[in-house]
């Protein structure tokens, strides 16, 4: 279950609260792009609509060896969950300040592609700066036990 398209920055600029996993709708152009890993989740969010879920702003670059019914890079994309998980992420997403952000596209055992997606609250930049700080001197100890 390796991740085809991972959503590096999320971790950076947001603090995850919790995960789910959701199927994606994809197209044949989409899901033969995706295994050869052409595709993005920067500046990517999760909106509900009509108690539906929609994957909007990602990015998964055309098939190279597709023709003229080849898929457009940036189309928003449905993704699958429970009536009930859809529920509960609304009432999620009533919460001042909470997100939904997807973290990865992966095939699960069986081949289908699916999203991990997480409610998620934006860091402050001061939260940024004491994370990139926490580790730097993590490594620094790391190092000087390593030479020890």
């Amino acid at each position: 279950m390796a991740d085809l398209v991972s959503n590096r920055r999320a971790f950076h600029d947001y603090e995850i609260l919790e995960t789910f996993e959701a199927g994606i709708i994809l197209l044949g152009t989409e899901i033969k792009s995706l295994r050869n890993h052409g595709g993005s989740l920067q500046d990517s969010y999760v909106d509900i609509r009509k108690n539906e879920l929609w994957l909007i702003n990602s990015s998964i670059a055309p098939y190279s060896f597709g023709n003229i019914n080849n898929h457009p890079e940036r189309r928003e994309r449905k993704l699958l969950m429970h009536h009930r998980e859809i529920e509960y992420l609304d009432r999620l997403l009533q919460e001042k300040g909470l997100t939904l952000i997807p973290l990865s596209i992966y095939f699960n055992k069986k081949g289908i592609a699916k999203v991990k997606i997480a409610s998620a609250k934006g860091k402050k930049t001061y939260d940024k700066r004491a994370a990139i700080k926490k580790r730097e001197d993590t490594r620094a100890m790391e190092r000087a036990l390593r030479h020890e």
